[in-house]
């Protein structure tokens, strides 16, 4: 959790500020993981602080979402080419993931207790 706040915070991903009237906060909560290797044992633990946004209303608090995933048949035709061609295949696993993208609307996102707690904020 700390090493995810870190990440967070280091990329400038919000502001602290005070909550204007009127306006609506989107509750946070730590997703949590265990990682299981090739042979069953536990590989690695993973958390991510995610924003409930399922309490947000489309049209008044968001406009448009947009989620990049890859389809699942572009990954097999991805695998057929690099064996076909012969080239090596390797696999990694993305830490941390971040959209460099600008909002048109305001969002106000409750502080993770885990900022408060440290006195981070």
């Amino acid at each position: 959790m700390l090493d995810e706040m870190s990440v967070l915070q280091n990329n400038g991903t919000w502001d602290l500020v005070p909550l204007p009237s009127g306006k609506f906060v989107v509750g946070c909560r730590w997703v949590f993981a265990i990682k299981i290797g090739p042979d069953g044992t536990i590989d690695g633990l993973k958390t991510c602080l995610v924003a409930k946004g399922y309490t947000q209303i489309f049209g008044l608090y968001y406009g448009n979402t947009f989620s990049p995933v890859a389809k699942m048949a572009i990954v097999r035709l991805f695998i057929a080419m690099t064996t076909l061609q012969q080239w090596l295949l390797y696999q990694l696993d993305v830490k941390n993931v971040f959209l460099n993208g600008d909002l048109q609307e305001e969002i106000y996102m409750e502080q993770s207790l885990v900022l408060l707690l440290r006195g981070v904020f």
